[in-house]
């Protein structure tokens, strides 16, 4: 997984929780005693994270012997990632790396059954997700869906052009949209303008004034099963999203609907993977077995 972190990144994470000293392994005398450290997940798990978690090792003064690499399945009782180097280093790397695979793993694991249920039902719909999240975490959620299959949605304000209805309401309603649609849609040729609608009778209102894209927001799946049939007859080639609360309860409905794709907050907020630790003066443990998802590695 290509995202990029910024070593800042990595040395803000280690001084949230030992930024001066681990006063513990101070007291009981650990610094220079050489150990192993084993990342051990307790579940059938997507992997995400462990990237960083090796670098986190490697900047606490440890070394990353093996680890798994992230978008991967791994199985109950299996190593994440093993490292050795001197107690306080593995000590102080671990609490930090062991949240940092919880929470990515956990929302790797959940886009993956996601991913998995909604392909199941239309291989030709995505899954997208969204800049819903806690914030400080962009990457790192960002990361995780990667792994377990999902693409971004969007990234930032920046990146893409999306009408809600608050943007209408401050411009005085859909006439006023179209005429700035008409205004700037030749400067705005590489970008696709999405427009987001209630039901049919919006949508057909958002076609009118420009949009290149459909986001229903909200909009049951029993609704939307009836309204893109409709859409489609007329505008066969509009790409059309479904949004606002989808979740692995229901993304196989959404799925069904006919639409192109999925939009969704709620793979941000995954229960987190239950990952255990082993710290202890041994020799490293047997190489690691690689689980890969299909599709996703050569």
């Amino acid at each position: 997984m290509s995202v990029f972190f910024e070593q800042n990144q990595i040395d803000q994470w280690i001084g949230e929780d030992a930024s001066f000293l681990d006063l513990t392994s101070h007291m009981l005398g650990l610094t220079g005693q050489a150990a192993t450290l084993r990342f051990i997940c307790r579940g059938d798990i997507t992997v995400a994270g462990t990237e960083e978690v090796l670098r986190l090792v490697q900047t606490c003064g440890g070394q990353t012997l093996q680890h798994l690499p992230s978008g991967v399945r791994a199985a109950p009782g299996q190593a994440l990632l093993l490292a050795h180097g001197p107690a306080h280093a593995l000590l102080r790397a671990w609490k930090v790396g062991q949240n940092l695979l919880e929470f990515a793993c956990g929302v790797a694991t959940l886009t993956h059954d996601v991913v998995q249920a909604v392909q199941a039902v239309n291989p030709a719909v995505a899954v997208l997700t969204t800049r819903k999240h806690a914030p400080g975490v962009r990457k790192l959620a960002l990361k995780a869906t990667l792994a377990g299959g999902a693409m971004p949605h969007r990234l930032g304000l920046g990146e893409t052009i999306l009408v809600f209805p608050q943007h209408r309401a401050l411009l005085g309603g859909w006439d006023q949209v179209g005429q700035a649609i008409a205004q700037h849609k030749h400067a705005m040729c590489e970008k696709k303008i999405v427009i987001e609608a209630d039901g049919l009778e919006q949508a057909r209102r958002a076609i009118h004034v420009g949009a290149d894209v459909i986001q229903f927001d909200k909009v049951a799946p029993e609704s939307l099963a009836d309204i893109v049939p409709q859409l489609r007859a007329t505008h066969p080639d509009i790409p059309l999203l479904a949004a606002g609360g989808i979740h692995a309860g229901n993304a196989a409905a959404y799925a069904a609907t006919g639409v192109n794709a999925l939009v969704t907050s709620s793979l941000h907020y995954a229960k987190p993977a239950d990952i255990g630790v082993k710290i202890e003066l041994a020799d490293p443990p047997e190489p690691l077995v690689v689980q890969k998802i299909e599709g996703l590695y050569p």
